[in-house]
């Protein structure tokens, strides 16, 4: 079995084709997938999904793309956590790719963001989801100032450098492969993915986005986690049962409020 540690299928475009995706998990072996909440307005949309069906789960938490909207503070992070389907703090961290004429310097909204979660994390124990793009040194910096491997976590869809990953995997962190590991163009990616420890990996989709070959182009969609999950294992020379078994492992053992006999 597979899991799909990443997903936004609370998104229009696929919450409405909701009973054709989950035919399509159970059809590709995917027995779980994480639903992954980007601004707390939408988080009740999220939850719904998660008290629903039994092998959907949700995250709390703010994308650091989002300037508008509820501000998380520690407070409310903490109060939305305690629900039982919430099992991971995020999506967070920090993105700098549009600046849109402001500086680093200016981000400090984001940084500050970035502290709140890790904080509430810290106190409930659910592992962090962390996004990182054109911002891989500040991220690591809060991180290690924030004592974020204290609560552990995930870098999701993993883009960086193998020196990211291999101070983030220093920090305690897992690193989350989407579809990009299957372009052409991702050779760099490609050969991360080869040395991070496999039992520190996990896999994902991100759908609706970064769909994999042989989908790249299309809706994306937490059945179509499997090709990731193939394609690894054949980059590493290993069987895609193995790949499976493992990033499905170390799932579970990070997001440890999961029930993993649970699923349909």
């Amino acid at each position: 079995m597979f899991v799909d540690s990443h997903c936004h299928i609370d998104f229009p475009d696929l919450s409405a084709r909701l009973p054709e995706l989950l035919d399509n998990m159970r059809a590709n072996q995917v027995s779980h997938a994480l639903c992954i909440s980007v601004t707390l307005e939408d988080f009740p949309r999220v939850l719904a999904l998660a008290e629903q069906h039994p092998n959907l789960y949700a995250s709390v938490g703010v994308h650091p793309d989002y300037e508008e909207g509820e501000e998380p503070t520690l407070a409310r992070l903490l109060e939305l956590s305690a629900h039982p389907r919430v099992v991971g703090t995020g999506e967070t961290g920090l993105d700098y790719y549009r600046l849109n004429g402001r500086s680093i310097a200016d981000m400090e909204w984001q940084r500050e963001r970035f502290r709140t979660h890790i904080r509430a994390a810290r106190q409930t124990g659910k592992p962090l989801i962390i996004h990182t793009r054109s911002s891989a040194d500040d991220t690591l910096r809060v991180m290690r100032e924030e004592a974020a491997r204290d609560a552990g976590g995930v870098m999701h869809c993993f883009t960086e450098t193998w020196d990211v990953a291999r101070q983030a995997l220093d920090e305690g962190f897992h690193i989350s492969f989407s579809g990009i590991v299957t372009f052409k163009s991702a050779a760099d990616l490609q050969e991360t993915a080869r040395k991070v420890p496999l039992d520190r990996m996990l896999i994902e989709t991100d759908s609706p986005y970064l769909a994999p070959v042989p989908y790249r182009g299309k809706t994306n969609e937490p059945a179509w986690v499997r090709h990731v999950g193939e394609f690894i294992a054949r980059l590493r020379g290993i069987p895609v049962e193995q790949l499976a078994e493992q990033t499905s492992d170390n799932f579970f053992k990070l997001f440890k409020h999961i029930d993993r006999e649970v699923h349909v």
